[in-house]
């Protein structure tokens, strides 16, 4: 019997310890239940913002895992120094052995994340180099940021024990690195240069070849994709999702100020700003001093659509600070005239499509059954519906120049008082208060368009 109970108490006490800690993890490093385990990862193209989360996750599973080492294949003609910049940082943070495996070209950002790997291999042909920052003119982005890149590649060679000089001339033409690269020429090392330089450890045709000079020949090899938060992350700093987002916000936000409350519209508009902030949140773009910024502006603009009629120097304020936030978000740590322009671009994008959707709102939307519904249930509220009026003939021609009175706020749609008669209008500007004379100035099909009557207030 205790021989059963005893065996019974381990059998119960490894069962809870599988349950608290999981099934055991896949192959250790070197051990005797397989070949070593190798990840791999894919940087092909522009190097962008939503690259970073991905390869950060990569290695942190990649060392949970017991991984040998990552490697990551370099064909990159560079791209976003930020975005270089948070993969450098994840690469030296590293707790495992990372090699960068340059197979034909890795300029810019993609020298930078080469340099900051363990170990670096080149494929015959590979070029590596060529980092300057430039604006999106393709000119040289200025002293400052030019000072700030070179210093960041000199620290990254620096930490991994590869020539800083070299590595600095890859980003200043300033600095002078003979014979390869004499002052007022950036350098880019072929592979026999990167190689009798230190810049490489080794060259090799293909990973095959790679994994056998690591002392990795048979690993097994595993080539996470990313997943779908990744790739939603990829889709949404996508420049031109970034300016749909923007604009999207935006138009709800404005449309918001031609009624009271808070409808649709601005739910709309918050969610795409909500989508837009969460993907520069998540590349690392947007800290507390962005995110002030943006509020204030947004509070400033709610003032203005619920206690302030008209549009005045609060809404101005407001868009100022939301633009001045939107644009720091847009670009990131060490930015260059290339990430400003980029802002820049962005941002106009951004405000051409504003102004043509709150053009297309003020022409389609107050004349759309849906639109009326919203804004007048917002003007009207539930617990007061519309009384009853005699019945009228249906507005036409014959209208324009009738007198009414106001009987809501027009934001622009609302309802005045013609003859007795209750009549759903749109005022001529962006707001009438309730109990003012107007007159109709033009027929939109079946639709008054009214004007306040200016010349009885200063009569009064």
């Amino acid at each position: 019997m205790d021989a059963r109970r005893a065996i019974g108490g381990r059998l119960v006490a490894a069962i809870a310890i599988y349950l608290a800690l999981g099934p055991p993890s896949r192959t250790a490093v070197g051990g005797p239940t397989g070949p070593p385990l190798v990840y791999q990862v894919e940087v092909a193209g522009t190097i962008d913002l939503g690259l970073a989360p991905y390869l950060e996750r990569v290695l942190d599973e990649a060392a949970a895992e017991g991984a040998a080492a990552v490697v990551i294949r370099l064909e990159t003609p560079g791209g976003r120094v930020d975005a270089a910049i948070r993969i450098r940082d994840a690469l030296l943070r590293a707790p495992l052995p990372t090699i960068a495996f340059v197979d034909r070209e890795a300029y810019s950002a993609g020298a930078l994340v080469a340099l900051a790997s363990t170990r670096i291999y080149v494929t015959p042909g590979a070029v590596i180099g060529a980092a300057a920052p430039v604006d999106t003119a393709g000119q040289p982005a200025g002293e400052k940021a030019t000072s700030a890149v070179r210093e960041l590649f000199r620290a990254t060679a620096e930490a991994r024990r590869r020539p800083p000089e070299a590595a600095a001339a890859m980003v200043d033409a300033d600095v002078d690195f003979p014979p390869l690269a004499p002052e007022g020429k950036l350098l880019t090392l072929t592979a026999a240069q990167a190689l009798s330089l230190g810049i490489a450890d080794g060259e090799a045709a293909g990973l095959a070849a790679l994994l056998a000079a690591e002392g990795l020949a048979g690993a097994r090899v595993v080539q996470p994709a990313p997943n779908w938060a990744e790739r939603l992350l990829r889709f949404l700093t996508n420049p031109i999702v970034q300016s749909l987002l923007l604009s999207v916000g935006m138009v709800g936000i404005i449309a918001e100020l031609y009624s009271p409350g808070f409808g649709l519209a601005g739910g709309i508009g918050i969610g795409a700003l909500a989508l837009y902030f969460g993907g520069q949140y998540v590349v690392g773009l947007v800290g507390w001093e962005e995110a002030a910024l943006v509020a204030v502006g947004v509070l400033l603009l709610l003032l203005e659509l619920l206690v302030i009629p008209g549009f005045g120097l609060a809404g101005i304020l407001g868009l100022v600070a939301l633009l001045a936030g939107l644009a720091l978000s847009l670009v990131g740590r060490l930015p260059t005239m290339a990430d400003w322009s980029r802002a820049a671009w962005i941002l106009v994008g951004a405000l051409v499509l504003t102004a043509g959707g709150v053009a297309l709102l003020s022409l389609l939307a107050p004349a759309t059954p849906v639109f009326r519904r919203l804004r007048l249930a917002a003007v009207l509220g539930p617990e007061r519906p519309p009384a009853p009026s005699a019945p009228a003939e249906e507005p036409g021609p014959e209208w324009v120049g009738q007198e009414g009175r106001t009987l809501t706020d027009l934001r622009p749609t609302g309802f005045a008082e013609f003859g007795g008669a209750r009549v759903e209008v749109v005022s001529e500007g962006p707001f009438v208060p309730a109990g003012r004379a107007v007159t109709v100035v033009r027929m939109a099909g079946t639709r008054p368009i009214v004007r306040e009557v200016v010349r009885e207030r200063e009569e009064r």
